[in-house]
């Protein structure tokens, strides 16, 4: 079993399009803001997406083994697409609510000793991050095409 996971590019391509999506983040970070965030490698958010990555590395390689024109392509794009809309829209838009009631309690609760926990405000990705992780997903379709 675990040898027709190995030898099934579609998903090798996949796990190499989460996996290189996920370890870029720290790099990356570093190079635009000059800091080392290693939560970034469990955390979603970030460049690029590691979400967008997986899902277009698995279906360009679907695409690229059984073709264009392929219902399980067609599945597969369909699926990418609500993950990628997902990431730029409803997760980055309660990120954003995140923020907003992450600041209307430290304007309320300023000076007062009351514990309140943050909500996550790393939940989705700029346009720009989803790019990213498309283009990553899509360099590594390719390349494993030609390479397997």
């Amino acid at each position: 079993m675990l040898m027709d996971l190995i030898q099934n590019q579609v998903w090798v391509a996949g796990m190499l399009g989460w996996f290189l999506g996920q370890f870029l983040k720290v790099p990356v970070e570093y190079l635009f803001n000059r800091r080392m965030n290693w939560s970034l490698w469990f955390s979603s958010g970030g460049m690029p997406s590691s979400h967008s990555s997986l899902m277009t590395s698995v279906t360009l390689s679907i695409a690229l083994n059984y073709g264009f024109g392929s219902p399980i392509f067609a599945l597969a794009f369909a699926i990418s697409m609500i993950v990628v809309y997902d990431a730029t829209g409803v997760r980055r838009q309660a990120g954003i609510h995140a923020q907003k009631i992450n600041l209307l309690f430290e304007e309320i609760l300023q000076g007062k000793p009351i514990e309140v926990e943050k909500l996550k405000e790393v939940l989705g990705h700029t346009p720009l991050q989803v790019v990213g992780g498309v283009l990553l997903g899509v360099a590594i379709a390719i390349i494993l095409w030609y390479v397997w």
